[in-house]
């Protein structure tokens, strides 16, 4: 029974705590950092409500101290992704048909559980498992993901309030139905936040989800799924399954009641599901939605008016934060001549002040890539120029793996705008830069745009309003998230809605209302009070 309406209000941004030296939450992120060390985690996959273990399992060891064996994930099959499909539309009208109240107290509640119980063990697990320090799990774990919960449980209250004119005489109303279907959600390594958002956003709609997170995300992906349940999620809602991802793709895109994916990766393995997607069009009960973010290669571009210290300042945060392994990050730095020197004698200074090692000694700012396969691929581009006639390593350069896959920070300096590290996406602690002529810095701003085929983030540093306005208007399309004097990552919840267009995704913006219109199917009714009873109309009458 519904005697009311029901509406959540805008809530504020989880504060960041610091954990500075000596604080309460240093001490107990350390503990729980500890503990979650001192033991061996057997982490099932979640299948209707119940936790499967296979046997089939798989070592999970963090990317920094990859001597120490944190657990292991029981592995899937065909047979669990076909599993989590049945369990998921079993309980798909059931859900659809749940009150919205009731729905939304799920998610505010499993916010609340993460804000405070469990705020410690779900940091600790993102900083062992996907090797962050305790800041950059605290942004990302921690708060992103509660105001994920939170602002997304308010945004669909306002796109419920939403409703058509109703003249006299009539009544017209909008109802956001559910899609008629299960919606996958493929999640990414390097934030559990997302891993958290792109399987509830839908789910808070009325949907049911197949959930497949990356298998170094699985061990923060697990604690979040015991959050949910202890927040009350009923059991099919949201079923968590750790399995290849071509398997998963095989068994969903071939599915009839397959209705939507929601992901975040590389564009070729999107490009691939949309591909099978519209192979398969005509097995589909209805349309799919197909929601992606991809990647980037993302500038800074500073005009000869900018402000060195805070230039400098930025490309160490936005280019090696999580040992830029954002999609975020930047990449490609394009420095005017005036300036160009100063800029670089100063990054490089605060480049050797940073200190790389384990996530347990807090005054470490650099960490390890996530594994293997990305540490090999890093190192192949910083071989690679060491014998180019283009470009040349200006600080770092070094790797090592025989404890951990640790990157040194590396800048490299081209003087080609068209150097592969200038185009390519890397994903790692590589920053490249382009110092241009000063006096052509118009010129150079087509280059910035068509440079790669991305189109995520960028920023610019200058001082002149005039320019600033014009570096804005030229690169309309260069962004879709788009900074001016500050480096182009870290975007919150509720205030920079998050995506990119181009290569870089179907610009769907997580953090904002426009992300839920994706999982929601408008039904417009109308109902006339007094029907009328004659067909004939007044102007061909007599």
């Amino acid at each position: 029974m519904n005697n009311g309406y029901f509406y959540f209000g805008q809530p504020v941004n989880e504060p960041v705590r610091s954990y500075a030296p000596g604080s309460a939450d240093a001490e107990n992120l350390k503990k729980a950092i500890a503990e979650l060390k001192s033991q061996q985690r057997d982490i099932p996959m979640y299948i209707n409500g119940k936790e499967v273990r296979t046997g089939d399992k798989k070592e999970i060891r963090p990317p920094h101290e990859t001597g120490h064996l944190l657990g292991h994930f029981h592995a899937g099959d065909e047979s669990h992704v076909q599993q989590a499909i049945d369990a998921a539309l079993s309980v798909r009208e059931q859900w659809a048909a749940t009150s919205w109240e009731h729905r939304a107290a799920i998610f505010m509640k499993a916010a609340e559980l993460l804000a405070t119980k469990y705020r410690f063990r779900m940091n600790a697990a993102t900083m062992l498992g996907q090797s962050k320090n305790a800041y950059q799990a605290e942004i990302d774990s921690a708060c992103e993901l509660i105001d994920f919960l939170r602002f997304n449980v308010h945004f669909l209250s306002d796109i419920y309030r939403q409703q058509p004119i109703s003249p006299e005489g009539f009544s017209n109303r909008m109802e956001y139905r559910a899609l008629e279907g299960f919606v996958l959600a493929v999640t990414p390594f390097n934030f559990t936040a997302i891993g958290g958002n792109l399987p509830t956003a839908p789910a808070m709609c009325g949907n049911v989800v197949v959930w497949k997170p990356a298998n170094t995300q699985i061990y923060s992906a697990s604690v979040f799924m015991e959050i949910l349940q202890e927040a009350g999620l009923p059991a099919g809602v949201i079923n968590l399954v750790y399995t290849n991802g071509p398997v998963v793709g095989d068994i969903c895109f071939a599915h009839k009641d397959f209705a939507g994916v929601h992901f975040t990766g590389s564009t070729g393995v999107f490009q691939g599901m949309w591909k099978t997607i519209g192979n398969n069009i005509a097995k589909y009960k209805s349309y799919p939605r197909i929601v992606g973010e991809t990647g980037g290669k993302d500038f800074i571009f500073a005009h000869p008016t900018a402000n060195i210290d805070s230039l400098v300042a930025n490309m160490v945060r936005g280019a090696f934060e999580y040992q830029g392994q954002k999609c975020s990050a930047a990449s490609r730095v394009y420095l005017p001549s005036n300036i160009a020197e100063e800029v670089k004698t100063k990054f490089i200074a605060e480049l050797k002040t940073l200190k790389m090692g384990v996530v347990d000694d807090f005054t470490n700012f650099i960490n390890a890539v996530i594994d293997e396969k990305s540490f090999d691929n890093l190192a192949k581009y910083i071989d690679g120029v060491k014998g180019s006639a283009d470009a040349k390593i200006i600080h770092g350069g070094s790797y090592d793996k025989s404890k951990g896959y640790f990157i040194e920070p590396t800048v490299i300096e081209t003087t080609n705008p068209d150097y592969v590290t200038m185009c390519e996406e890397l994903f790692g602690p590589v920053l490249t830069i382009y110092v241009y002529n000063e006096q052509e810095w118009e010129t150079l701003l087509d280059k910035v745009d068509h440079t790669s085929g991305y189109a995520l983030t960028g920023a610019i540093f200058a001082q002149d309003r005039f320019v600033v306005e014009y570096l804005t208007k030229k690169l309309v399309n260069a962004a879709g998230n788009f900074y001016i004097n500050d480096k182009p990552t870290g975007a919150v919840v509720g205030q920079q809605p998050f995506g990119g267009a181009r290569a870089s995704g179907t610009n769907d913006k997580a953090g904002s209302f426009l992300n839920l219109y994706r999982w929601l199917s408008a039904r417009t009714i109308k109902e006339t009070y007094v029907p009328v009873t004659n067909y004939r109309y007044p102007f061909h009458q007599e």
